[in-house]
């Protein structure tokens, strides 16, 4: 296997990784999520429809079925983790980490899968 797959691969098993835990946390622990998005200034009902759009975001980017919902899925995830970063550290409760975490391994997941499988092309391993 080329570098630029183990690359690919290890990357985005992070941004996933980060992505199902939180969407894990938001249905298993949603009285305390509850609270953050309270501190937050979010609004709470928004924390199950994310917890799904987060879980079928992985689904898409790693089956890879549809470039369409695989670019748009890439962007909701750099979008969820770009006003993340944001919120906690505004916030100043030290949550950004996984953020960090989450956009560094979502950049390098989205350019190393350009450069392995292309932007238009639709090849399986």
């Amino acid at each position: 296997m080329r570098l630029e797959k183990v690359i690919y691969y290890i990357a985005t098993a992070v941004m996933s990784l980060v992505f199902l835990f939180s969407a894990y946390m938001y249905l298993t622990k949603h009285e305390m999520v509850v609270g953050f998005y309270d501190q937050l200034g979010f609004p709470s009902w928004m924390i199950y429809p994310s917890a799904i759009a987060k879980i079928l975001g992985v689904i898409a980017i790693w089956s890879r079925l549809s470039n369409f919902i695989k670019e748009w899925a890439y962007a909701g995830f750099f979008f969820d983790a770009a006003m993340a970063f944001t919120a906690h550290t505004i916030a100043e409760d030290g949550g950004s980490l996984f953020s960090i975490i989450a956009l560094v391994s979502l950049v390098i997941s989205r350019f190393m899968e350009w450069r392995i499988f292309g932007s238009l092309k639709m090849q399986k391993d």
